[in-house]
């Protein structure tokens, strides 16, 4: 609950442009990335989902908003929805682009999660026009002890198509989807891929101290890998935030760490973490673009007042198949804010 409570303030200022000592910088929480023809494109929490694109993946040029107002079904699932669109993931599926994305209320699991659907990413196309779908899934207080935010979508070997989910409360979730990943294929039938301990006389209407959220699973090779974020969010100097990771052979799990243990019964084994620099970083995407793989999250800069900055991290492999992301990188990457075109 607190990292709710958090997010409300800083979602205020997540679509803010930044300043660094040499330019200005993208602000973002919770980013993903996508990319269509030349142009790379991440997606960010905030009101209307605000995006930009790139070519490089380093200077960034804003264009505008997924949405002009709210989604029409928000305030039924969220009747205390105060705006702000919350976690996006972009997936590429039967030759369009998915944009799902969260709406919460405050401090509550009272939460869905929608889709969207356009034909390209590119807002000059011809072409370009969003889609909703509508609500995908949602929790209710009462009824459920897990919370319908933070979604991501993965396609298995067999071509299925998977939606992890999850903040705090029970854990992270995983749902199949139907055919054309609008909705779940098997009502009521998710399964926990990932948690920590939840005290058992926790009252469920609330959060808990269970401090995980933000799956995204990441297909390389035979293995499938579960990033989760341990910690808490958007609490400036006291954040905790930081990345952890287990893989399994199928995307359904069991997820273990590189001690065996079960992400789904507290296991998680770290990825990268904040320092006296950057704190608070992670809600990361993990992608490959044209053989490189990338980590994507947020980071906040303690020489700017802790503003949040867009973070594009490379990936390497151990011998052993594990994720590598050195924190170096996090003095070495700058995004650049480029004028509206």
């Amino acid at each position: 609950m607190k990292r709710f409570k958090a997010m409300a303030a800083a979602a205020c200022v997540a679509l803010a442009v930044t300043q660094a000592a040499h330019a200005a910088q993208v602000g973002v929480h919770d980013p993903v990335m996508a990319k269509d023809g030349e142009r790379y494109y991440v997606f960010s929490t905030g009101p209307g989902i605000t995006f930009y694109s790139s070519r490089d993946m380093k200077s960034w040029t804003p264009e505008g908003r997924v949405f002009a107002g709210e989604p029409a079904w928000a305030k039924t699932a969220a009747p205390s929805f105060d705006g702000h669109i919350w976690a996006p993931d972009v997936q590429r599926h039967n030759g369009k682009y998915y944009l799902y994305y969260s709406v919460s209320g405050f401090g509550k699991n009272t939460s869905g999660i929608g889709v969207t659907v356009n034909k390209t990413l590119d807002p000059r196309s011809p072409d370009y026009k969003w889609e909703d779908k509508g609500l995908v899934l949602q929790s209710v207080p009462g009824r459920d002890v897990w919370n319908a935010i933070d979604s991501n979508v993965i396609e298995d070997k067999a071509g299925n198509g998977w939606m992890a989910f999850g903040s705090f409360w029970g854990g992270l979730k995983l749902v199949r989807l139907n055919a054309d990943w609008t909705r779940p294929a098997e009502p009521q039938q998710w399964r926990t891929i990932a948690a920590r301990e939840r005290p058992a006389f926790t009252p469920d209407e609330e959060a808990g101290p269970a401090e995980i959220e933000a799956p995204f699973i990441f297909r390389k090779g035979d293995w499938y890998y579960l990033f989760a974020s341990w910690g808490l969010c958007c609490q400036k100097e006291k954040s905790t935030y930081h990345v952890v990771v287990g893989r399994a052979r199928d995307a359904t799990g069991p997820y273990l760490d590189k001690d065996g243990k079960d992400m789904a019964k507290g296991g998680g084994s770290l990825v990268i973490k904040g320092d006296k620099d950057w704190v608070g970083l992670g809600h990361n995407g993990a992608y490959t673009f044209d053989g490189r793989d990338v980590l994507v999250l947020h980071a906040y800069e303690t020489a700017d007042q802790y503003q949040q900055k867009l973070k594009v991290l490379d990936i390497k492999w151990d011998a052993a198949g594990w994720p590598v992301v050195d924190p170096k990188q996090l003095n070495g990457y700058q995004s650049v804010l480029l004028p509206a075109r």
